[in-house]
């Protein structure tokens, strides 16, 4: 019954998009959420082409489904990796950090479908033009880096705005906010933070213990003063970095205390001094488990809500 025109562009089942996130979406949680019935996402993020070509061929042998390759536009191996891309021909490509529009035409000659992620309404109408195929509008609750606007307020402002079809991101983790996202006028929603609790993931289990922790104001944001705010779970680290901010420290030196500090923390586990990308609604996860059952569970409390309101309207 949630089947929108999401699931037939991007020929899936469900309409849920697993976020593009960087260390953590490799091909194990891109498989697995693919063979879910929704969309995995490859997430390139800084790394070079033959990382990503990589990971692609192991989505391939983990996956017969649809999957896609989240590109980050301020790579500084972005065109080897679009070639990889094109090469390969990934059937979905999402971008971020960026207007992908110097890669749309080259991208679609093979039949990609594009999905930028975007912040804004305006940048929503750009995007359109330059012949993207959806938008994922994205509101400040995600984790990692974000926008100013909120979800709520952001998703039905573009929904009216363009006539390609709007994803909502996110603040989105259950079938409610998944129900939500609709009523705003979303074909479809992406996930992040609840799919890092997953147990295809391979991000480190202290990190994936952090979130399931984790309470409704645990996810601060970051960075504010260098431009590019990011949203992360307050740890040793995050105080260090909020507390230079306040001293007024260069943007090169902060830049250099951030390096890195995301890969330890997925991959060593290290929760303290790493960068613990997460949304606010962490504070809503509290398991770890399968990612078939995550998609199913959303779908099932989807539906049950809608039938709790037609009840309502019924009386």
């Amino acid at each position: 019954m949630f089947k929108t025109e999401i699931c037939d562009l991007l020929n899936i089942e469900a309409p849920i998009l697993q976020g593009g996130m960087a260390w953590v979406a490799t091909a194990e949680l891109a498989a697995a959420v693919s063979n879910a019935g929704g969309l995995g996402v490859v997430a390139a993020g800084n790394a070079p082409a033959a990382i990503v070509e990589e990971q692609i061929t192991k989505a391939r042998e983990l996956t017969d489904k649809p999957f896609g390759v989240n590109i980050m536009l301020l790579s500084p191996f972005i065109d080897e990796v679009v070639e990889v891309v094109h090469r390969q021909k990934v059937s979905v490509v999402t971008t971020g950090a960026g207007n992908p529009g110097k890669y749309m035409a080259y991208l679609k000659e093979y039949g990609a479908k594009i999905i930028p992620v975007v912040p804004s309404v305006a940048f929503a109408k750009r995007m359109e033009r330059a012949g993207s195929d959806a938008i994922i509008v994205e509101g400040t609750e995600a984790g990692g880096h974000i926008g100013e606007l909120t979800t709520m307020a952001l998703v039905p402002q573009a929904a009216q705005s363009v006539s390609i079809p709007v994803i909502a991101a996110g603040g989105i983790a259950d079938g409610r906010g998944f129900l939500a996202a609709l009523s705003l006028g979303a074909k479809g929603v992406q996930i992040g933070t609840r799919f890092v609790c997953s147990t295809e993931c391979i991000a480190h289990n202290a990190y994936k213990e952090m979130l399931v922790k984790a309470g409704d104001r645990d996810a601060v944001v970051t960075a504010r003063s260098t431009g590019h705010p990011v949203r992360v779970l307050k740890n040793r680290f995050v105080k260090e970095l909020l507390a230079m901010e306040k001293e007024g420290i260069g943007l090169e030196e902060l830049e250099q205390l951030g390096a890195g500090k995301l890969r330890i923390a997925v991959q060593d586990g290290n929760i303290q001094d790493g960068s613990v990308m997460a949304g606010q609604i962490a504070g809503l996860v509290s398991d770890i488990r399968p990612c078939k059952e995550i998609i199913s569970t959303i779908l099932q409390e989807a539906h049950q809500q809608l039938n709790q309101l037609n009840m309502l309207k019924g009386e």
